[in-house]
C-alpha cells in the first residue's frame, strides 16, 4: 500500500504536528474555564517536514460555538483578542500601523463565507484618516478591509487583489481570516487558529493559491482560522476510533453493577475513553485494526478518493456557528487592533 499517495487534509499546525511527530517543536498548552489554548512553535529547521511555515502558531479550543452560550462567547473572546495581540508582538505591531483586513472566501457558500462575514462586522477607519484625522480619537487605528471574493467568481487570484491594495494605500500588515479543514471532527467550528505565517487560500479543500505570507507580501501577515469542514475520510476514521473506545468501554464495564442500571444508550465523551489493546482491536476489527492512524487514513483515501466519495462535510447548524463565529473574531480583531475598543469605548 503506497502511504505516500495522499495527504492527510489539515490547516491545523497542532494536528499536523500530532499526526507526523516532531521533538523539537515546543508545544504549550493553557487550559482555563472551558477553553484551552494550544501554542505550537515551528523551528525553522522541521518546517519542511511538517509541510508547515516557521512560526508561531495558536489555537484555541472552545465548545462555546456550539451551547451559543452568551458567556462563554464573551470569554472566548477574551481569549482570542489576547492571542491576536500577543501575534502581533512578536510581529512588532504597534497602533501606528496601517493595517488591512482580508476576508477571504466565498460569501454564497456557508461553510467558506466566514471571511466575508467577519469583513461584514470589522471597524474601518481608514476614511476617518483621510476625511477628519483631526477628529480621530486616540486608540482608534488605520484599519481597512476587503472581502476580495474567489478566483471562480473574480478571475483575480486574491493574492494580487491584496498586493495591489497593500502597494496604492500602504499598508502595514494584513490579518487574513478564512476558513479551514481539520483531521479530526471534534475540530469543526470549535477551534480557532491564529498565526504569523500566512495563509494560502483553498488550502483546506485542496484548491491552493498562492500564498498570502510575509515572504510573499513582504509584511506581516496574521491568518486567523477555523475549521468548518471535514472530509468523508476524516469522518470515517474518527468513526472507527470511536467505535474501539467504545467497545473498550464496554468491555470493562461488562461486569459493572451501575453499568447493568444504565436502560437505552448513553452519551459518552470519547476524549476521555481509552482505546482498547492491540489484541483486543485485532480481535475487533482483524488485519485493519493494527494499520497505524497514517496508514488507516492512507487507505480510506485509497478507497474513496478514486470513487469521488471523498466529500467535504459540514454540520448542518453551520449557519449559526458561522454567525457566532463570525461576531466573536471580528469583536477580537476589533479589540485587538484599536484600543479604545478593548477598553469599552463604542464607535459610531
Amino acid at each position: 500500500m503506497n502511504i505516500e499517495k495522499f495527504q492527510v487534509r489539515t490547516d491545523l499546525a497542532f494536528e499536523a504536528v500530532d499526526l507526523q511527530g516532531a521533538s523539537e517543536v515546543i508545544n504549550e498548552e493553557i487550559t482555563e474555564d472551558k477553553l484551552v489554548i494550544k501554542r505550537t512553535i515551528i523551528p525553522e529547521h522541521v518546517a519542511n517536514e511538517l509541510g508547515r511555515r516557521a512560526g508561531v502558531y495558536y489555537a484555541l479550543d472552545t465548545q462555546a460555538i456550539k451551547t451559543h452560550d452568551h458567556d462563554d462567547l464573551k470569554k472566548c473572546e477574551d481569549a482570542l483578542t489576547y492571542i491576536i495581540k500577543e501575534v502581533m508582538k512578536v510581529e512588532n505591531i504597534n497602533p501606528s500601523h496601517k493595517g488591512l483586513v482580508v476576508g477571504l472566501g466565498n460569501s454564497n457558500v456557508t461553510p467558506d463565507s466566514l471571511g466575508p462575514a467577519v469583513i461584514d462586522n470589522v471597524i474601518v477607519t481608514r476614511h476617518m484618516f483621510i476625511l477628519n484625522p483631526e477628529e480621530v480619537s486616540e486608540g482608534i487605528s488605520d484599519v481597512s478591509a476587503v472581502a476580495p471574493g474567489v478566483m471562480g467568481n473574480t478571475g483575480i487570484e486574491t493574492y494580487d487583489i491584496v498586493e495591489a491594495i497593500i502597494n496604492k494605500i500602504k499598508i502595514d500588515y494584513v490579518v487574513v481570516v478564512d476558513a479551514l479543514a481539520a483531521k479530526s471532527v471534534a475540530r469543526v467550528n470549535k477551534t480557532i487558529q491564529v498565526t504569523n505565517t500566512g495563509i494560502s487560500p483553498g488550502s483546506g479543500v485542496g484548491n491552493t493559491r498562492k500564498e498570502l505570507s510575509k515572504q510573499t507580501l513582504g509584511i506581516p501577515v496574521i491568518a486567523i482560522g477555523v475549521p468548518t469542514v471535514v472530509d468523508a475520510v476524516t469522518i470515517a476514521s474518527d468513526t472507527i476510533d470511536m467505535l474501539l473506545k467504545y467497545f473498550n468501554e464496554k468491555l470493562n464495564k461488562k461486569d459493572s453493577p451501575s453499568d447493568k442500571l444504565v436502560v437505552g444508550p448513553q452519551k459518552l465523551d470519547h476524549n476521555f475513553m481509552g482505546m482498547p489493546s492491540e489484541e483486543q482491536t485485532r480481535h475487533l476489527l482483524g488485519e485493519f485494526g493494527l494499520l497505524t492512524e497514517e496508514e488507516k487514513i492512507s487507505l480510506l483515501q485509497e478507497v474513496l478518493t478514486p470513487n469521488g466519495y471523498n466529500l467535504m462535510v459540514t454540520p448542518k447548524e453551520v449557519d449559526l456557528d458561522i454567525q457566532d463565529l463570525s461576531d466573536l473574531i471580528s469583536s477580537a480583531i476589533d479589540r485587538a487592533l484599536h484600543s479604545i475598543v478593548d477598553n469599552n469605548y463604542i464607535i459610531s
